[in-house]
C-alpha cells in the first residue's frame, strides 16, 4: 500500500485490553503497511490531527478508536475525498461491527491491507455531516446534565443515572412539526431518532445495522405523549417486544424536516452535543464515504 496516515486515540476503551500504540505499530508493519502514527489524547486533538492527515498526500486515514473518534475523521475523509480505515479500539465498536471489520488487532490490520474499497452512505444535519445517528429531546438533555456532573467529580455512571433521573422528571417534551417521506406529524415527543441507514430496534441489536449502503435515512419516533409513553418504551426495549409496539413509528426516507417554535435545538451528533438553528434539516448522502471494508459488506 502506499503511506497512509493512522490517528489512535489514547483515551479510548479499548477492548485490546494492554495493546499500546507499539502494538499497532507492529500489526501494521507485520502487513508491509508504511504508515505515520499520531496519537491523540483529546477530542480537539482528534480534529486537528484528522484536518492534518485529510489535507496531506495520504490517500488513506485510518482512525483507532471507537465510534465517536472514527466519526470525527471520516468527517475530514469525507471532506477531501480520501478512503478510510478503521481500527476498533472503543468499547462498543458498533460502526466496525456493521462495517463487518473483525475485533482483534491483527485481522483489522490486515483488512487495512487489502485494501478493499467500498462506498457507503453519510448523512447530514443542516450541513453538519454524521456517520451513525443523530437525536433530539431526551438523549441530547440527558450528556449535556451528564458532562455537567462529570465536571463536578462524579463517576460515569452515576452521573449518566443522575442525569436520566433529571431529564425524565423535568423534561422535556418537544412539540414539533415533522415532515418525511410525503407525510407530516405533529407531535409531543421525548425524543426523534434519526439513523444513518436503517437501525435494529430490539433487545439484542439496537443500535446495530445491517445495511450501510442503502440510501436512506430511518426516522424512529413514538405516538404517545407524556412520561408513559417513555416508560413504555423502555418496557418494551427491556422485553424484547420493540418492533411489535404499535405505538412505536418507524419510517425511511431520503429527507426529514423537523419544526419547532424553538429557534435553537439541542441536537446530539454521533454522540456530540451540539445547538443547531431551527427547522432541523436531514439528508441522506448515497455512497459518499468509501471506506476500507472486508468483501462481504
Amino acid at each position: 500500500m502506499a503511506r497512509v496516515e493512522v490517528i489512535i486515540n489514547a483515551a479510548s476503551g479499548s477492548v485490546f485490553a494492554g495493546e499500546t500504540e507499539d502494538a499497532v505499530r507492529a500489526a501494521f508493519s507485520a502487513h508491509g503497511i508504511d504508515a505515520n502514527f499520531r496519537v491523540a489524547k483529546t477530542g480537539a486533538e482528534i480534529e486537528r490531527f484528522a484536518a492534518e492527515a485529510a489535507d496531506g498526500e495520504a490517500e488513506v486515514i485510518v482512525a483507532g478508536g471507537g465510534d465517536g473518534t472514527i466519526s470525527t475523521v471520516a468527517k475530514e475523509v469525507h471532506r477531501k475525498g480520501k478512503i478510510l480505515g478503521v481500527l476498533p479500539l472503543g468499547t462498543l465498536n458498533n460502526f466496525a461491527k456493521d462495517l463487518g471489520i473483525p475485533l482483534g488487532l491483527e485481522e483489522a490490520a490486515g483488512v487495512v491491507a487489502a485494501n478493499e474499497v467500498r462506498s457507503i452512505d453519510l448523512a447530514q444535519v443542516n450541513g453538519r455531516v454524521f456517520l451513525n445517528n443523530s437525536s433530539i429531546g431526551l438523549y441530547p438533555q440527558m450528556v449535556r446534565r451528564r458532562v455537567r456532573q462529570q465536571r463536578l467529580g462524579r463517576g460515569k455512571w452515576y452521573a449518566a443515572f443522575w442525569a436520566w433521573l433529571r431529564v425524565f422528571r423535568y423534561s422535556p417534551f418537544l412539540k414539533v412539526h415533522i415532515k418525511v417521506g410525503g407525510r407530516e406529524f405533529e407531535r409531543k415527543l421525548p425524543f426523534v431518532f434519526v439513523g444513518n441507514n436503517e437501525y435494529e430496534m430490539d433487545l439484542y441489536n439496537i443500535g446495530r445495522r445491517k445495511r450501510l449502503d442503502s440510501g436512506k435515512l430511518s426516522v424512529y419516533f413514538i405516538h404517545r405523549d407524556g412520561r408513559w409513553g417513555v416508560t413504555l418504551l423502555l418496557m418494551h426495549t427491556i422485553t424484547g417486544r420493540l418492533r411489535q409496539w404499535q405505538d412505536f413509528e418507524e419510517v425511511d426516507t431520503e429527507e426529514v424536516t423537523i419544526e419547532t417554535r424553538r429557534r435553537r435545538l439541542f441536537v446530539a451528533v454521533d454522540g456530540e452535543v451540539e445547538r443547531l438553528p431551527a427547522p432541523l434539516v436531514y439528508r441522506c448522502l448515497p455512497k459518499s464515504l468509501r471506506v476500507i471494508a472486508p468483501p462481504s459488506l
